[in-house]
This record gives C-alpha cells, sequence and structure tokens, in this order.
C-alpha cells in the first residue's frame, strides 16, 4: 500500500509538473542583465529578447542592473523565487569573478541551474607594427629574450583580455607586465599610438584596426581560426591547449523546474537558430551557439576551475 501511495504521488507530481510547463509563461519575465544599456550583453539580450517575446507570447523584459563586475544581477536572481519568471543573463565574467572575489554574494555552481548559451566572443593577441614579431611563436620568443619589458593592455584585471594575456605568460612560460584601463577605448588609443606595444581585444572590435594595419593581430584564442579573420592562426596552433573565450548565456536559480528548463532551452535554442536572429548577433560581433543544460554547466565548472588557477599562477589572489 505505501508502495502504491508513492507511486500515484511521484505520477502526481510527474503530471503537476507537465502542466506547469505547458502553461509557462503566463506572464511577463524578467530578464536581467549586469552590464549597462548598449553594452554587448544588453545588445545580445535584446536581440534575443525581442523574438521570445513573439514566440511565447509574453513580454520578455529586459532589465539592466549594471556593476561590481555583473555582481549586482546576479545576487538579485540567485535570491529570486525557482519558478522561471527571473532570467539572468550568464557571462563569462561570472566564471572569472570567483577567482577575483572572495566573498562572492552568491555561489556560481550551486545557485543557478544554466539553460543554455546563446553567444560566444572571441579574443584575439595584436600587436603595434612595430614591434618585431609576426606570428605567436615569434612573440613568445621576443618575450623570452625580453622578459617584464613588453607591456600589455586589458580592461582591468579579471577581465577575459586580461585572462588572455594571463593564460599566455602561464602556458609560455614568458613574463608581461599587466597595464589595466579603465575603459578598453583608451586602451586601443595608447596600442594604436604605439604608448603600448600588446593587446588582447576581441576580434571584432579589433577588426578594423587589422584593416588599416593600425594593429598587427597574430593570433585568436579560439580552438580554431575564426571566420572574420581566416588568415590568423589560432593561438593553440602554436601552443596545443590554449583557449580564452567570453560567452553569454541563460541562467535561471537552482532549482527551476526541470520541465520549465526544458520548455526555456527549447525555444531559446530555436529562436537564437533563426536565420535572422543569426544574422543579427553575427553583425554586431558575437557567434551564435547553443549548448544543452549539461554542457553548458560542465562549461562553467571547467572555466570558474581553470580561471581560478591562471589567475593564481600570475599573482592574483581573491581579495
Amino acid at each position: 500500500m505505501k508502495t502504491l501511495l508513492l507511486w500515484c504521488l511521484a505520477i502526481s507530481l510527474a503530471s503537476a509538473e507537465c502542466a506547469l510547463a505547458q502553461s509557462y509563461p503566463n506572464h511577463p519575465i524578467r530578464w536581467v542583465v549586469g552590464t549597462a544599456p548598449g553594452g554587448a550583453g544588453d545588445i545580445v539580450a535584446r536581440l534575443v529578447a525581442n523574438e521570445l517575446t513573439q514566440v511565447f507570447g509574453q513580454q520578455v523584459v529586459v532589465d539592466n542592473r549594471p556593476g561590481a563586475s555583473a555582481m549586482i544581477g546576479a545576487a538579485i536572481v540567485a535570491k529570486s523565487p525557482a519558478d522561471g519568471y527571473t532570467w539572468l543573463l550568464g557571462t563569462g565574467q561570472h566564471a572569472i569573478n570567483p577567482g577575483v572575489v572572495k566573498k562572492l554574494p552568491y555561489d556560481v555552481i550551486k545557485d543557478f541551474t544554466p539553460v543554455t548559451s546563446v553567444v560566444f566572443m572571441r579574443y584575439s593577441l595584436a600587436v603595434h607594427p612595430t614591434v618585431p614579431a609576426h606570428s605567436v611563436k615569434e612573440f613568445i620568443a621576443l618575450a623570452k629574450a625580453r622578459p617584464g619589458e613588453l607591456n600589455f593592455a586589458s580592461g582591468g584585471t579579471g577581465t577575459s583580455a586580461f585572462l588572455s594575456g594571463a593564460l599566455l605568460q602561464v602556458m609560455a612560460n614568458i613574463k608581461m607586465v599587466h597595464v589595466p584601463y579603465k575603459a578598453i577605448g583608451l586602451a586601443f588609443s595608447d596600442a594604436v599610438g604605439g604608448h603600448i606595444g600588446v593587446i588582447f581585444p576581441s576580434v571584432t572590435s579589433g577588426l578594423p584596426f587589422y584593416k588599416t594595419g593600425k594593429l598587427r593581430p597574430l593570433g585568436v584564442t579560439s580552438p580554431k581560426r575564426h571566420h572574420a579573420i581566416p588568415d590568423v592562426p589560432a593561438i593553440a596552433e602554436a601552443l596545443p591547449g590554449y583557449e580564452v573565450q567570453s560567452w553569454f548565456g541563460v541562467w535561471v536559480p537552482a532549482g527551476t523546474p526541470r520541465d520549465i528548463v526544458e520548455r526555456m532551452h527549447a525555444v531559446l535554442v530555436k529562436v537564437v537558430n533563426t536565420p535572422a536572429i543569426k544574422t543579427a548577433l553575427v553583425a554586431q560581433g558575437s557567434d551564435p551557439e547553443t549548448n544543452t543544460p549539461d554542457e553548458f554547466a560542465r562549461l562553467i565548472q571547467h572555466e570558474v576551475a581553470r580561471n581560478a588557477k591562471v589567475l593564481r599562477a600570475v599573482g592574483v589572489e581573491p581579495q
């Protein structure tokens, strides 16, 4: 009798979950973005949200909560009800923060359920034309011959550009000097002006400077060559295993019902892979790419562990 009751209860719960997923969503969804309006993440979210609104028949509202390296927005979502109506634009920055901040107001792994990635962002290693290196191998040889003399710019410690330089130092056993800037635009100005020799911009943001010859791209941080600059090799071709990427995806609070996560996943994958949306995302500098919740979770876990290890190796400890 007890076994029968438990079996009936399980069937009832499964039926309730199924009915919940079929009626989801029945009111507007709040999509929290931890960056300011007009930034790359905001543009991605708004492009996708507009199409989601049409598919769901409910408004998907982008709510910008910038600040503290996207931690403010993440903290809001971590504490929200696990009902599928509050989303977070998870980013590669969230996988870097645990290696920089000792006491986060949430646990990146335990407090969220990843749904799918939406886009990936790839970076590049570029130098001013006066730097005597025309390949990654030549650059590494130059850095070894002149330890501590090459300066590389980024938008700050803990950014993906910083991580690109840090991982290169660790894997190639070289020493460069990191020069953090308050804004990546200032870093570009100094790099183009020859005041700093090395920079790790996103492929898209670096492209105009590569076309004019103001900066020389030596390699891309993705495992394979990038379609925007196919003649530029991957750094991994000279340094096997090297890879740095950032990404934007959808997270929800941990404990969100599985059927709702599956419903979200199916719709997001459909929308992101719609030709018009893919074209729009590529045009603004990203590479559309979806995955399963489990694949996305494994990626995040891997990057959190890898990033913390790299940061420690170059002397960055959580503060």
